[in-house]
């Protein structure tokens, strides 16, 4: 099969678009055919050698966390998905990821794909959805009449944040840049302020930075979150500020895969009450130069990557 690997960290050259082995599924795991995977920074990161303490990856590596398309082979032990399953996942950061025509998976980390899109564009989901989900209700525990700011929600993750936030009927302030101002405006916030520190008419509960700002600038978040209130900070090589003498928390969110919430995502995809954003689909041979257009600055929307067998 075709995949895109790295056989060391360094830039986006080190990647390599070449034939592998198709690989054989163990006990729990499922083979997925690839529809899509996508590009999240962290791919970035991990190639670099960046994340070699919290992520350690065995080399030659594959990225692509995120991982839509088709079950077609079951390991010992498999219960409740059949072949021919259309799945969305989070795959394990530290595995054999989905940039190639075939992908290994617990099974236990699968959902079933929405039918209501593209199969290949839910690839653009599990990554940035949980984020938004786990950042919001798990950490924030972002209710109802509470205001939100999302600091730079004009990335994949923002959209999803800003929409979510709405759905529960909370107050989103939101910032971002103006190539994104309009996207994050049609789906939902209810402010959209430019870059820097904001000035509120009130306090806000919740601050979720999703922007890789100075720490001093992160820092100066909390000056506009309430007694009380948490900042959720996704930016994990700096930590969450916090003010005790005001009791606002910092918190460093760091992703899980988790099958039920991703099953509540699609749910909502289905259901209209989710947008998925999709701006680029990129042949799997030209994620190379993805990676290298990424290194260069932030690569605005979300792409999905296509292997051979989904581009035909």
């Amino acid at each position: 099969m075709k995949a895109v690997r790295f056989h060391e960290y360094g830039s986006p050259d080190v990647l390599r678009y070449e034939d592998v082995e198709q690989p054989v599924p163990g006990a729990g795991e499922v083979r997925i055919r690839v529809a899509a995977t996508s590009f999240n920074p962290v791919d970035g990161n991990i190639r670099a050698g960046f994340m070699q303490g919290p992520i350690p990856v065995a080399l030659p590596h594959t990225p692509g966390i995120d991982v839509s398309g088709t079950v077609d082979a079951l390991g010992e032990g498999v219960d409740g998905i059949e072949t021919g399953d259309r799945v969305v996942g989070f795959l394990p950061m530290t595995g054999a990821g989905a940039a190639a025509e075939y992908v290994l998976a617990p099974a236990g980390i699968l959902a079933p794909a929405p039918t209501s899109i593209p199969l290949a564009d839910a690839g653009g989901l599990p990554l940035v959805g949980l984020t938004a989900w786990q950042a919001l209700f798990d950490h924030a525990g972002l209710t109802a009449g509470q205001r939100v700011l999302i600091n730079g929600a004009g990335g994949a993750v923002g959209g999803y944040a800003v929409q979510l936030a709405k759905r529960v009927g909370a107050h989103v302030i939101a910032t971002t840049g103006p190539r994104s101002s309009e996207r994050v405006k049609a789906v939902g916030a209810d402010e959209v302020l430019g870059h820097g520190l904001p000035e509120l008419a009130e306090p806000v509960d919740v601050v979720l930075n999703l922007a890789p700002v100075e720490p001093a600038q992160l820092a100066a978040l909390t000056g506009v979150v309430r007694d009380g209130g948490v900042v959720v900070n996704t930016t994990v090589w700096m930590p969450a500020p916090s003010d005790e003498k005001r009791g606002v928390r910092g918190i460093d969110l760091f992703v899980e895969s988790d099958a039920t919430q991703l099953a509540q995502l699609v749910a909502l995809v289905d259901a209209g009450e989710l947008r998925v954003d999709i701006t680029r689909r990129v042949p799997l041979a030209d994620l190379p130069a993805l990676h290298a257009e990424a290194a260069a600055g932030p690569v605005s929307g979300k792409a999905v990557i296509l292997p051979p067998t989904s581009l035909t």
